[in-house]
């Protein structure tokens, strides 16, 4: 019979029930940083970004969010239905640190901790039970921890796949702590649209909707002959996932393979020099990023997007792996000028460290001193930056950013103060 619960090869039922999975999402991370840290910010209207036309909404508070915004929206967009809001410029050394310590607070309770991103983790506390009690009171203790400790708050998701504790985690927000038990999985999943499954965007759900496939329970009745003609194997993974069987085991180690950025400019330049000084702030960037990674980048990549969006990459093998922001801009300007003459006026730049590994190993060596000093200098920054969070410590060249051209769309390092809609941009 095809419409019978499906059994999952290589996992039993049994097995995946002795599972206690927690998915712990931070709530509005940016935003709760910054309010944190200044606390006049707290339950006002605050967005996490860059005030300009072609920049998107990083982070919103929930009363921003009852207005409809959402993070990736077009600021603009973001100000005509929030107009009364605060926009606060993002810094991203200060959130990667505060994710940090977030970590490392999880691995307090499991070794078994899967990062997913700087403000959510996947957590397997199977083998902690009997040390700490069962998975919803572990769950809570963590809550507790973070607000205590951290000064911010966390929903979380307990189930026994990983699936089901991410959609029992966003159901629970703000604040919140859902416990789907094995025997109530299916009978949840059921209850739910069939967009709640993951694979399943706008276009698969109109496809769905043609064949009267409109919820969780829908999907999980479909013959598989229907799924399989209609979208392929992904619909048949979509069919075990609405019947809760999800053999993914969590996974501690999750190896990044790159690491970059990319800033938009709200004006396309056509000059050299907004293009140096750009490199140098995203080559600081992402260096912070690989030094508090520990690892290190054997190629560089460059990205440029001209003011007709058509777009380009290029990248240079190093000699030696580099955390070095000087080495990654140096390499990078050298890519930015083996393109030659630029056809048209560039719209958005990028920089991107690949071939990733672990640090520790060789450094290059120059007949210079001044490579070590850059590497001395950075070194220091990081420092800074770690212990107060918010750092004053710049190449000097990036103290003034020359006008009002640069208004990115992406990350920023620099830390001016938060700004008001009703504050003017200067």
């Amino acid at each position: 019979m095809e419409n019978r619960d499906p059994a999952k090869p290589g996992e039993t039922l049994d097995v995946l029930r002795r599972r206690g999975i927690l998915h712990v999402d931070m709530d509005a991370f940016f935003v709760g940083v910054e309010e944190r840290e200044r606390p006049e910010l707290r339950d006002r209207l605050v967005i996490v970004g860059f005030p300009s036309d072609r920049s998107v909404v990083l982070s919103a508070s929930y009363k921003a969010r009852a207005y409809g915004v959402r993070s990736a929206m077009p600021m603009s967009a973001a100000l005509r239905l929030c107009p009364r809001a605060i926009v606060v410029e993002p810094r991203h050394s200060l959130y990667y640190s505060v994710s940090r310590e977030l970590m490392a607070l999880l691995r307090e309770f499991t070794d078994l901790v899967e990062p997913l991103s700087v403000d959510e983790a996947f957590l397997d506390v199977s083998g902690a039970v009997r040390r700490l009690g069962p998975p919803e009171q572990i769950a809570a203790s963590i809550k507790s921890a973070v607000r205590s400790r951290l000064g911010l708050t966390a929903s979380v998701g307990v189930a026994s796949t990983k699936f089901v504790a991410k959609i029992a985690s966003t159901r629970s927000k703000p604040d919140g702590l859902l416990v789907i038990r094995p025997e109530d999985t299916v009978s949840f999943l059921h209850s739910l649209p069939v967009e709640a499954l993951w694979g399943i965007g706008g276009k698969t759900a109109e496809v769905l909707a043609r064949l009267g496939v409109h919820t969780v329970a829908d999907l999980a009745h479909t013959p598989d002959s229907t799924l399989q003609r209609t979208l392929g194997a992904p619909g048949l993974h979509a069919k075990a996932l609405s019947w809760g069987l999800d053999d993914r085991r969590v996974t501690p180690e999750r190896e990044e393979k790159s690491v970059g950025a990319e800033e938009t400019f709200s004006v396309d330049v056509s000059e050299d020099e907004p293009l140096r000084r750009e490199l140098l702030r995203l080559a600081h960037r992402i260096a912070v990023r690989m030094r508090s990674a520990g690892v290190q980048a054997g190629t560089v990549a460059l990205k440029l997007r001209y003011a007709d969006f058509s777009t380009l990459s290029r990248s240079r093998a190093l000699t030696v792996p580099t955390d070095s922001a000087h080495v990654l801009y140096e390499e990078g300007m050298r890519l930015l000028a083996g393109l030659g003459e630029r056809p048209q006026s560039v719209r958005l730049i990028g920089l991107r460290g690949e071939r990733l590994s672990r640090g520790g190993g060789a450094v290059q060596l120059s007949l210079e001193r001044r490579d070590d000093n850059w590497r001395t200098a950075e070194q220091t920054l990081d420092a800074v930056t770690a212990r107060f969070g918010n750092s004053s410590l710049r190449p000097a060249s990036l103290l003034d950013d020359g006008g009002e051209r640069r208004r990115p769309s992406g990350p920023s390092d620099g830390h001016p103060p938060p700004r008001g809609r009703s504050a003017p941009f200067g």
